[in-house]
């Protein structure tokens, strides 16, 4: 029994990790690392991973504990509404992965530890006050993988260089779309609980317009910065193209659905933009370090975020037999997992 309950301790932990998105903000570390350095340090890459992505974890503790009351609304089969993981204990993990996060960044170059604690605390201001604020809290959500990629830079050079700089927009532009996407999922319970996203406020079609847009900024910035780079722009150009290819198509999926996508539909979209941004991501990678390695490493990565993607992704955010239509009403959920 006892082997059992850690079981599903364990289990809860690992979905509130969300393992499918764990990926992508390393590799914007990463990225800004290879567009400042030069020659490129074990310690350093490794430091340029693992800050962003501490951060990413612990603000989905912390996120999570922020949005409790609204997941018992709309989706309560998450770990915390549905009693898996204690809202404490919650704070407690994403505090202590702060912490490293923040005490790691200060090691490597304490001038990147603003950058650091910038994107905590911007991370939950998006949860606590943001989110609910329409356009403006998918804006302030995208410049938190922005602030990953100046850090990263950082752990290469005293001070973020211009020509990283000129790559934020990309990351910022991107992942307003991203997050914007997924909003759309959740229309029926934002509105339950009082949260006045932009597809609450101007409806899904307008939302899909507006991510469509942002999304064209990021790719229209992302071909300037590598045209650019001093080499590697073929290879990177290239991966560019994979990766718009990807968001045509995830895009394309919600417009095909007619004028209000359903929840899961927005769901699938926005599961291709997981894979997408990884993509993306890799493409500012090429130059700094070839073709085949960037590869290399992506390909399983890919595999990981895919196959995590296909086992946890739904049942984390629809309860079982859950209604496809974000307009439906939340209220007819059934019982959240067991």
């Amino acid at each position: 029994m006892r082997g059992r309950r850690l079981g599903r301790a364990l289990t809860a932990h690992v979905r509130t990790w969300r393992p499918y998105t764990l990926w992508y903000v390393g590799l914007v570390g990463l990225a800004g690392h290879a567009i400042a350095a030069g020659r490129h340090g074990a310690a350093q890459l490794a430091a340029a991973w693992a800050v962003p992505t501490l951060i990413w974890v612990a603000a989905h503790y912390l996120g999570d504990y922020l949005d409790r009351e609204l997941d018992a609304i709309s989706k309560p089969q998450r770990p915390i509404p549905a009693g898996l993981i204690r809202p404490r204990t919650a704070v407690w993990c994403g505090t202590v992965l702060a912490t490293a996060a923040a005490v790691t960044a200060a090691v490597v170059n304490y001038r990147s530890l603003i950058v650091a604690v910038a994107g905590i605390g911007g991370a939950m201001a998006y949860n606590g006050l943001f989110k609910a604020k329409g356009l403006l809290g998918n804006l302030v959500r995208g410049s938190l993988t922005g602030a990953a990629l100046v850090f990263g830079a950082m752990t290469a050079s005293a001070y973020p260089p211009v020509k990283v700089l000129v790559f934020v927009p990309v990351f910022w532009a991107h992942d307003a779309a991203s997050n914007l996407v997924g909003t759309l999922r959740d229309v029926s319970g934002d509105r339950a609980g009082g949260y006045a996203t932009f597809a609450v406020r101007h409806g899904l079609r307008t939302a899909v317009r507006t991510a469509v847009a942002l999304y064209a900024l990021a790719v229209s910035a992302a071909v300037v910065g590598i045209l650019t780079m001093p080499g590697g722009r073929a290879g990177g150009l290239v991966m560019l193209l994979v990766a718009a290819a990807l968001g045509g198509g995830a895009f394309g999926l919600l417009y095909a659905s007619g004028p209000e996508p359903s929840a899961r539909l927005a769901l699938r979209s926005h599961e291709v933009l997981v894979v997408e941004r990884m993509v993306l991501a890799a493409a500012l990678l090429v130059p700094g370090f070839g073709g085949l390695i960037v590869i290399a490493v992506l390909v399983p990565l890919l595999a990981v975020t895919f196959g995590t993607q296909q086992a946890m992704r739904s049942r984390y955010e629809f309860p079982r037999g859950a209604t496809a239509h974000p307009d439906e009403d939340a209220a007819t959920a059934p019982a959240p997992l067991s």
